[in-house]
């Protein structure tokens, strides 16, 4: 090895590689994201909340604990250069049926309530998804409730 390529080596050997590049949105990815922005809003990303949104993602996608838990880290690096939450909420209005919908809603409820601690900015994050989803406030409180009760069994 000459000199100029002990340098070069000694120059990138500490370079990190580029990270994949990120699928295309979809809705499934879009609830990803929104669960993790629930779970961030109040500035902690409680374990609690991570177990949760991994469980959700399990559940709802039929996925196995692996498969959800790398679905949300791509969800992780997708929310710092996704669309706000109203436009990823119309994506999954438009994309999933009703009872999805209400479903989604239920699993940010889950998400806001798996630390114990509901903020307000929590609370704002869902009625503003809620709306974007075509749902009304009858149905978030629905969602709300089927949530605490899942949290409690």
């Amino acid at each position: 090895m000459d000199v100029s390529q002990f340098f070069h080596r000694m120059l990138h050997a500490f370079d990190t590689p580029e990270p994949a590049p990120l699928p295309e949105l979809d809705e499934r990815l879009a609830l990803g994201t929104l669960l993790v922005r629930a779970a961030m809003t109040d500035e902690r990303y409680a374990v609690s909340e991570i177990a949760q949104i991994d469980k959700l993602l399990s559940r709802l996608f039929d996925l196995g604990p692996i498969e959800a838990a790398k679905m949300r880290a791509t969800c992780e690096r997708i929310d710092r250069g996704a669309p706000d939450n109203v436009d990823l909420a119309h994506l999954i209005q438009n994309t999933v049926s009703a009872e999805a919908r209400l479903d989604a809603c239920e699993a940010l409820w889950e998400v806001a309530l798996a630390d114990g601690e509901l903020e307000h900015r929590e609370a704002e994050l869902i009625r503003n998804v809620r709306d974007a989803l075509g749902l009304d406030e009858q149905d978030e409180l629905a969602a709300r409730q089927r949530a605490e009760d899942a949290l409690s069994n």
